[in-house]
């Protein structure tokens, strides 16, 4: 019997789940076994897991679980040294050099355990099959907004927390917008028709702000890009990688500009390709921006977590992305865990 014990998240201000009640009352329709952690943190209660069957167990207690249990779980663990001899199903960061990814890895290969990360479950065309993009880019593009509406005022960006919902922080947003001025901003989202892009280009048409949409065809040229600066903010919602032209150089700082605030949503300030240069620090909740210069204003927004400020919205969408994967976990050597494992197996060192 296919045993899935979904553990609880020990990452501050994480409250996402990777999986409904509703789905599990799927999988144990289909002969899986369900374990789920308590959580006091967690955005969906317990009670409507247990009343769809989960077996409840105490919060941490995933390393006492049976040995053929799949643990199912979305941040990172607790850090420590032990041997993990489960198989684990989460975002790892482990496959790009991360130096915690390095440790996570030689845990993995010290109890012969294994990872199934979900940034790397991926269908037969490369494309991955569930993710947590489109609300990056909304509760980004959300942020963002904030600070813009907050530097119109002569300060900066206060710190964030949880919204329970897209239609409270939509409220909040549109107040502080008209607080701030009696017109809306300018935007221009870099990645528009991708996942990410696509969240943040929703959530500036329900404030009234005019995006500019640029996706691959208006990057070809590889740059430069003064539109960029000509737009009162920037969203990037690409990743970096190799080749990944230069949006916003070190010179924007003291370039005649018109760009107040970047929402840099792909975050990932200390990668050499990064296509924004003006900074090199992520962002947090509780200092939502980082001022990269002064005369005239110019923040950079690049929190890691973003999806995290909707947990419930988020969860539900990723949750319904997933399942249908989950359901074939009992076929663990073929389709996209097969192709998640092969991944792992590349990158584990050799004991």
């Amino acid at each position: 019997m296919t045993h899935l014990w979904i553990r609880a998240e020990s990452r501050a201000n994480e409250e996402r789940v990777g999986i409904t009640p509703e789905g599990v009352a799927k999988l144990i329709a289909k002969g899986f076994r369900v374990t789920l952690e308590d959580s006091p943190t967690r955005i969906m209660a317990s009670e409507p897991f247990v009343d769809a069957g989960a077996e409840l167990a105490p919060e941490g207690s995933w390393p006492e679980a049976p040995g053929d249990a799949i643990i199912f779980g979305l941040k990172e663990l607790p850090e420590d040294d032990k041997p993990l001899i489960h198989r684990h199903i989460m975002f790892g960061h482990a496959y790009k050099g991360q130096e915690a990814g390095a440790r996570l890895l030689a845990r993995f290969a010290a109890g012969g355990g294994a990872l199934y990360d979900l940034e790397y479950l991926i269908a037969q065309d490369g494309r991955r099959v569930a993710a947590f993009g489109y609300w990056a880019g909304y509760a980004g593009a959300a942020v963002s907004l904030l600070a813009w509406a907050a530097q119109q005022q002569g300060g900066t960006c206060p710190p964030v927390s949880t919204w329970p919902n897209s239609e409270s922080l939509q409220a909040e947003l549109k107040a502080a917008l008209d607080r701030a001025s009696d017109q809306r901003p300018t935007a221009l989202v870099i990645g528009a028709l991708g996942r990410v892009g696509t969240g943040a280009r929703d959530l500036c048409k329900q404030m009234g702000v005019t995006t500019t949409d640029w996706d691959m065809a208006e990057t070809a040229s590889g740059g430069p890009f003064p539109q960029v600066l000509e737009h009162d903010l920037f969203f990037n919602c690409i990743l970096a990688t190799p080749g990944c032209p230069v949006f916003v150089p070190q010179s924007a700082k003291t370039d005649l500009r018109r760009l107040a605030v970047i929402g840099d949503i792909a975050c990932d300030p200390q990668s050499e390709f990064s296509p924004v240069k003006v900074y090199d620090l992520e962002t947090t909740w509780k200092t939502p921006v980082t001022r990269a210069y002064d005369a005239p204003p110019l923040d950079v927004m690049a929190i890691d977590n973003l999806p995290s400020l909707l947990p419930l919205e988020s969860s539900q969408d990723f949750a319904e992305q997933l399942l249908p994967h989950l359901e074939t976990l009992d076929d663990l050597d073929s389709g996209v865990w097969g192709r998640a494992f092969d991944t792992f197996n590349s990158h584990k060192p050799e004991v």
